[in-house]
């Protein structure tokens, strides 16, 4: 089993306020999960009006199926509108038997 996280800094340009940061992130965070079936949250600067963290964890059986996951996950934060990414920083850990 391996274990996936990721975490993924964002800058959302457009954002005059939190609660219009709140609205792109949470529309970000509720697509992810839907679409990639992961744990995902907001990790960091919930007090900063245009910058935001997530952080997200899943579990797959190799590295490979983790490591497709985790570059759809990074395709489906790029293609969405109101943000950009700035940093990801992927880690893998493997669980021994």
């Amino acid at each position: 089993m391996v274990v996936g996280i990721s975490v993924f800094e964002l800058h959302v340009p457009e954002a005059r306020s939190l609660k219009e940061k709140r609205s792109v992130v949470k529309s970000l965070i509720d697509r992810i999960a839907a679409r990639h079936r992961v744990c995902v949250l907001e990790s960091d600067f919930q007090d900063l009006h245009q910058r935001s963290e997530i952080t997200l964890a899943l579990l797959g059986h190799n590295q490979p199926d983790v490591d497709r996951v985790l570059e759809r996950i990074r395709g489906t934060i790029e293609e969405h509108g109101g943000c950009y990414l700035t940093y990801w920083q992927p880690q893998l850990l493997e669980a021994e038997r």
